[in-house]
């Protein structure tokens, strides 16, 4: 395994649209769906991914998923086969969850080699509506797969927007 075999790409679309064999999801703890990108995947997958959602509420994670932890499910309708959830933390200004917040990526990264995955489509994590200021969760995103051992070939950041794109772009120099 090695992280300089690791090409990271950045893309600016919808993350439901990627052909990869993982897209990670920005999930609640719940994992039932929500807002955001947890939403356009819980849409755009169809009920599959629920079910099993579902069934990991039911058996390994009755109290939701941790935050920073990471679990997989089908991909259900979408280009991919598989969606890596993981639940980012609510930034603060108070509290320093930067640790956090690479565990989303660290985790979704052990959950990809676990599954054989050579491509993974991460999003912007807790860049949305847990208010983590873009700039920064840009840094900590490609800082954390950076210096990641993982046999993943293709880490692929999907931005929404042109400022999430600008911010990721600066960090990739």
């Amino acid at each position: 395994m090695s992280t300089s075999r690791t090409s990271l790409t950045l893309v600016q679309g919808d993350i439901t649209e990627q052909s990869v064999d993982a897209v990670v999801n920005a999930a609640n703890s719940s994992l039932m769906g929500g807002g955001g990108v947890d939403g356009a995947i819980h849409r755009r997958g169809g009920p599959e991914i629920l079910d099993e959602c579902r069934d990991l509420r039911a058996s390994r994670y009755g109290r939701g998923l941790p935050t920073g932890a990471a679990v997989a499910t089908t991909a259900g309708r979408l280009p991919a086969r598989w969606v890596i959830h993981t639940v980012g933390p609510r930034f603060s200004r108070e509290e320093d969850r930067s640790e956090l917040l690479a565990s989303c990526y660290r985790e979704s990264l052990k959950v990809a080699d676990a599954l054989g995955a050579r491509t993974v489509a991460f999003p912007a994590v807790s860049a949305g509506i847990y208010g983590w200021p873009m700039e920064d969760a840009a840094r900590i995103a490609v800082e954390t797969v950076r210096g990641t051992e993982t046999s993943v070939e293709e880490v692929r950041f999907v931005l929404f927007d042109d400022r999430a794109y600008e911010a990721f772009a600066a960090q990739l120099g």
